[in-house]
């Protein structure tokens, strides 16, 4: 790791050294969810606000300066990706479902106007499913999939914005994350508290409670290394290790903090962003096993962790 970005609903979007000091911090409004350029040092950010925005940031030596703001075309954006060819951004914006793809330039800002996508339902669930609720925006074989927490559907699109049919998830599911591995893939659901594994032509092959702990669970972000799949859960503070192939549970550990929202693996660290602890907790990874935490560091609500 060369620096640690820290996003979340605290004021600033911080830098973090090797040495899990806070080097540098750019203001911020409510950036969530972060992602990288994939070939250009450039970072974006989600603002989520009702009017939401999407920001691009330059990097030099762990410090960003701002480059480019604009509308994220919805309300309370939480997530966005970047296409792996670097010109497309997609931002998934949660209050009312909308979807905006973001064409980039060769310096990393927006070009054009973006591509609105707009949808419509519900589910069972009326607390939290009474509309549309897009929660995660993510690439894969040149389309963007969206998972919807509020109509249970993973939303397919072109990256052109064309609509394919959408994958149909059992009712309350409330999708939060998914991650592709291999021909399947993995969907957390935020709702039900499991994972579901689905093949290559959407059918599911395996279903299980992400955390054992008891209590209610709200599972957050999801996972892939190596052999297994890996999944925060916020209630129990936990971090379940599955394996890929088949869920099999293998481990389910302390987050280190209490409300796990986000994680990210690197190297044989996983950093973990508890969010209402206001800490990032460093758990080591031992043959892919996250053991207890053996650093913290302090950040006003975290919400997102990108080394870089």
């Amino acid at each position: 790791m060369k620096h640690l970005f820290v996003g979340g609903y605290g004021p600033d979007l911080v830098t973090v050294n090797p040495d899990l000091a806070v080097i540098a911090g750019v203001a911020a409004q409510k950036a969530s969810f972060l992602a990288p350029h994939p070939t250009l040092a450039v970072l974006y950010a989600v603002g989520e606000a009702d009017n939401g925005l999407v920001s691009a940031y330059t990097m030099a030596d762990g410090v960003l300066t701002p480059l480019a703001e604009r509308s994220s075309e919805g309300s309370q954006p939480c997530h966005l990706a970047v296409h792996p060819d670097g010109e497309v951004l997609a931002v998934a914006n949660y209050a009312d479902g909308t979807v905006s793809l973001h064409r980039l330039d060769e310096s990393g800002d927006f070009a054009g106007e973006p591509v609105v996508l707009r949808h419509a339902g519900s589910g069972p669930v009326a607390e939290r499913q009474e509309c549309s609720h897009a929660h995660q925006a993510t690439f894969h074989d040149d389309l963007l999939h969206v998972t919807d927490l509020g109509t249970d559907e993973i939303r397919r699109y072109t990256l052109a914005g064309a609509e394919l049919a959408p994958v149909k998830l059992p009712p309350g599911t409330g999708p939060r994350h998914l991650v592709f591995e291999g021909g399947r893939c993995h969907v957390a659901g935020e709702l039900d508290a499991m994972v579901r594994t689905y093949d290559a032509e959407w059918n599911e092959v395996a279903a299980v409670f992400a955390s054992d702990e008891p209590g209610t669970n709200y599972p957050s972000h999801i996972e892939v290394a190596g052999a297994y799949l890996y999944v925060g859960n916020r209630g129990p503070d936990t971090v379940s290790v599955l394996r890929a192939d088949d869920l099999g549970k293998v481990a389910e550990v302390p987050s280190g903090g209490s409300w796990p929202r986000h994680f990210a693996i690197d190297g044989d660290t996983m950093y973990v962003a508890n969010q209402t602890s206001n800490t990032v907790a460093l758990l080591p990874l031992v043959n892919g096993l996250p053991g207890p935490a053996e650093e913290r560091f302090e950040v006003a609500a975290p919400a997102c962790v990108l080394p870089w």
